[in-house]
């Protein structure tokens, strides 16, 4: 039996955000691909649908990053393979943004305004969906409360404080 640690609550979280982010994804397609379509047409349209996908996507890859890193560090969050996993997924997405914007430069078949208006959007609505599901999500923490009774709590003789 392995032994339970801080970051096995922090789990469902992050997977409240990728349903969310999901969900999110999907009225950003349908809203923005229409908004699109009726303001540019066709290129209005695959600037929406484009830009909700990406916005959205390149979001949840940060949920997906925290999991994998948490598996990866074995739910240690001060460890090397932790931070290498969040800040290697945190390059790629640079990366691939980077390279997805620049192969839609000056594409006839995007436009560009729609395109940056669902991301925008998409970023926004992912920033309020991780801001939401993490304020209030329930993460219990085991600090011993003053006056609770707690024999770890209190100072022992000979030592320098209270254990903690």
């Amino acid at each position: 039996m392995t032994t339970p640690n801080g970051l096995d609550h922090i789990t469902p979280l992050f997977r409240r955000i990728l349903v969310q982010g999901a969900l999110l994804a999907g009225a950003l397609a349908v809203v923005g691909g229409l908004v699109g379509f009726l303001v540019a047409g066709g290129p209005g349209l695959a600037g929406g649908l484009i830009g909700a996908v990406m916005s959205v996507v390149f979001c949840g890859l940060t949920a997906v990053s925290v999991l994998l890193a948490i598996r990866f560090s074995g739910g240690q969050m001060i460890s090397g393979a932790f931070f290498g996993t969040i800040m290697g997924m945190f390059l790629v997405k640079f990366v691939l943004f980077i390279v997805v914007l620049v192969l839609l430069k000056d594409r006839d078949w995007v436009d560009t305004p729609v395109l940056a208006v669902a991301i925008i959007v998409g970023v926004v609505g992912s920033l309020v969906i991780d801001v939401t599901v993490i304020a209030k999500g329930r993460v219990p923490i085991d600090v011993p409360l003053p006056g609770d009774g707690s024999s770890s709590a209190s100072a022992e003789p000979g030592s320098d404080g209270p254990r903690v």
